[in-house]
């Protein structure tokens, strides 16, 4: 531990703001340190020694602080904020074996009896931290080679992009909660045993890590919609390795996307707006589709607004409506980019106007986003558009008009399975409850509908 001439006032304020003793704040680093195979210890008298006399936390323990306090405060803590330096790259994830860390994860998720063992994985900021420069070449340069006789082509690689898409479809219409287990047993099995073959030609060998990207980040993105949020990430993070392996940068955007779409969600908006920035930045926009490029950054304008940065938030905002200008149905564009059109772009800038404050653009873009979607093929976020859209008219006062509008979100989510479509119906129930016991029959029987959703998606 090194000393500094001063207390450490900044720590000391974010510690009495959190408002739990020195003790709890001890056990709970002792926790996350746990989680990492860490044996730091830290104790209460050590952080007291934090900050009263301004000793510097030694090893992983600042970032583990960051950690707890950011849970805590429920607002991104960085390390500036404690007064305890800049941030510096958690490369643990990266670093580990791609293959073994899908198998082990993948052996996890899909076994009845360990899946209780996800409970153990933890949402990491850590893991956030974007590899430098030349981690992606070195990704790229010495890639996994195959160790069993299992020899794959092309045919191979298009029957998995074609298992994403159907898997993805599925998704876009019930919800993360129908077929997850599906996607990883068909990504640790069938997938698996072609990463770890050989291959036709090193094109061919890049195409099914690639492939394999696409069916990891979906892996996540479905668990992301169930809430899964901690085994998202870890998908995420094997995602991304897979398509650096693979040398597909613009398939690594597609996944730091998800990223920080996940981080905006769980309110970590200083983290969401970094991975947010990697995501487009270099080849991994560069080499996208227009289409794909429109979606990484209307991401990336959540983020800024997530953040505050609102002169940031609406040029990034135009820039995504320019790059979807410029997509055409007759583009060579990738299959993961189904879902991206015209109502997905209102909807995420929707959500972005809302979170700087403007009311009025949010309801018109969430209008718009509803009446450009074909609800039967997208019915999730359509349920999902409508009940933001209620929700920002009852923030506008108009009860009336949002129960209307929340009648038809409960409609769309009858038959999805998802944790998002849950929120909004718990946001619903929130919203009315004001209203509760005054007898109005449109708000009770709405209130009802959302009780009941609820209780069947348990």
């Amino acid at each position: 531990m090194g000393r500094t001439r001063q207390p450490n006032e900044r720590l000391g304020q974010l510690i009495r703001e959190a408002g739990r003793p020195n003790e709890a704040l001890a056990r709970a680093l002792c926790a996350v340190a746990a989680r990492h195979n860490d044996p730091a210890r830290p104790s209460r008298v050590s952080v007291t020694q934090w900050v009263r006399q301004g000793v510097t936390p030694s090893g992983n323990i600042p970032q583990y602080l960051a950690e707890v306090l950011t849970s805590w405060l429920n607002r991104d803590i960085t390390l500036a904020a404690m007064d305890l330096g800049n941030e510096q790259p958690d490369l643990r994830d990266w670093n580990l074996d791609t293959l073994k860390s899908l198998a082990a994860l993948g052996r996890i998720d899909v076994d009845v009896e360990r899946r209780q063992l996800l409970r153990t994985l933890t949402y990491s900021l850590g893991a956030l931290s974007i590899p430098p420069d030349s981690w992606w070449e070195h990704m790229a340069r010495t890639g996994s080679r195959g160790v069993t006789q299992r020899r794959a082509g092309q045919a191979d690689v298009d029957a998995v992009r074609e298992m994403a898409g159907l898997f993805s479809q599925l998704d876009q219409r019930r919800g993360g909660g129908h077929g997850r287990t599906a996607v990883a047993q068909y990504l640790l099995t069938d997938v698996g045993e072609f990463l770890h073959g050989t291959f036709a030609s090193d094109q061919i060998r890049r195409d099914m890590f690639s492939a394999a990207s696409e069916l990891a980040y979906l892996a996540g993105w479905t668990a992301f919609d169930n809430g899964e949020h901690p085994i998202a990430q870890h998908y995420y993070t094997v995602a991304v390795k897979l398509a650096a392996e693979a040398d597909d940068p613009a398939m690594a955007g597609h996944v730091l996307r998800a990223m920080a779409h996940q981080a905006v969600d769980l309110r970590k908006p200083h983290h969401a707006v970094k991975v947010a920035e990697a995501s487009v930045a270099g080849d991994r926009y560069g080499l996208a589709s227009p289409r794909e490029r429109s979606l990484l950054g209307v991401v990336h304008a959540r983020a800024l607004a997530a953040a505050g940065r609102t002169t940031e938030a609406n040029a990034a905002l135009l820039r995504a409506e320019r790059d979807l200008s410029a997509a055409s149905l007759g583009d060579d564009e990738p299959g993961r980019v189904f879902f991206f059109g015209e109502a997905s772009l209102a909807h995420e800038t929707a959500s972005a106007l809302r979170d700087l404050g403007d009311l009025d653009g949010a309801a018109r873009q969430f209008a718009r986003s509803v009446a450009t979607r074909q609800a039967s093929s997208f019915t999730r976020t359509h349920a999902v558009t409508l009940g933001h859209l209620g929700l920002v008219k009852a923030r506008q006062h108009a009860i009336e008009e949002a129960c209307t509008i929340w009648s038809r979100s409960l409609d769309a989510m009858q038959t999805v399975r998802s944790a998002r479509t849950r929120d909004v119906a718990l946001q619903i129930r929130s919203a009315l409850s004001p209203y509760r016991g005054r007898r109005l029959a449109t708000i009770d029987v709405v209130d009802r509908r959302a009780a009941e959703y609820l209780a069947t998606t348990i």
